[in-house]
């Protein structure tokens, strides 16, 4: 927590101006402002964006929360927990082989330049799916170095030993092949694409977000608020009868909009009795201070 500086100070003498607004503030129940043993939060908001003039936050609202907003975002978090992504590929229409890549990797995704520099040689020819999109690949390629195979379909039923046998000595020629040529993996995930099931987890994901923000801003304004308040014309803040203890001065979700800056503040703070705690809010302490895209 920064002390205000020389200037911040002076704005805070003038305190007469500002009875208006905290007088406006809003307190929680049973916060205690008949409580002897309270305090004042004084702050100032303020950012400064790609200009490099600094600006102040102005009509922003700003809380007071027993808990900072992350620690709410976890608490929200824990009591709807995440899909189950190993429950989910369970569920896939895929070969067992996949299956089990799929959990060895904590992946589903099938696309890719990561996905396809990761896949091994033995990923390749053990894994039917890889199999058969490396195949259609590299025979389409027609390069003259990759193995020709000495099976014929007829053979599974006619010699199923003999077409066992060459099988085998086939997906030995092309594992030797992949080791030897990496490069000829690029490009198989095309083949893969009507496989991928990377969409159906992510929307599933994405099922869950909104119900978190809810429940984690239900939880910051009842369980864990304290007061409110909302900036001036100056940046400036002001918060009475606070019970000593320590706060986070949190803008919850929201953007504070200032030029091209977007930001969100959490910051702790130490009430004591009979004194008040100065707050500067800046791009130093935001939990992030992000500039939008022209």
């Amino acid at each position: 927590m920064k002390i205000v500086s020389r200037q911040f100070a002076v704005a805070f003498a003038a305190r007469a101006a500002a009875i208006a607004l905290a007088a406006a503030c809003v307190v929680a129940p049973g916060a205690g402002a008949q409580n002897a043993a309270t305090g004042s939060i004084e702050f100032v908001a303020q950012a400064t964006p790609a200009s490099g003039i600094e600006e102040p936050v102005r009509g922003f609202p700003f809380y007071v929360l027993t808990r900072s907003y992350q620690e709410i975002q976890k608490e929200a978090q824990a009591s709807d927990p995440a899909p189950n992504l190993d429950a989910f590929i369970d569920k896939l229409d895929v070969s067992k082989e996949l299956k089990a890549w799929m959990k060895k990797n904590h992946s589903v995704q099938l696309s890719g330049d990561d996905f396809v520099d990761k896949l091994t040689p033995e990923d390749v020819v053990t894994i039917p799916e890889f199999y058969t999109a490396y195949l259609q690949r590299s025979q389409g390629a027609e390069s003259p170095d990759f193995p020709k195979a000495k099976f014929k379909p007829v053979d599974k039923t006619k010699d199923p030993e003999k077409y066992d046998r060459l099988s085998a000595e086939y997906h030995q020629a092309v594992k030797k092949y992949i080791d030897q040529n990496p490069k000829s993996k690029e490009g198989m995930d095309v083949d893969l694409l009507d496989q991928d099931p990377t969409s159906k987890w992510q929307e599933l994901v994405a099922k869950r977000t909104p119900e978190i923000r809810r429940r984690t801003m239900e939880l910051a304004q009842s369980k864990y608020f304290v007061a409110q308040t909302q900036t001036n014309l100056q940046g400036q803040g002001f918060l009475n009868g606070i019970p000593a203890g320590t706060y986070w001065l949190s803008t919850l979700d929201l953007n504070a909009e200032v030029g091209d800056v977007r930001a969100r503040w959490d910051v702790p703070v130490t009430v004591r009795p009979g004194q008040t705690a100065r707050v500067v809010l800046s791009n130093v302490n935001s939990v992030q201070s992000l500039q939008s895209s022209p």
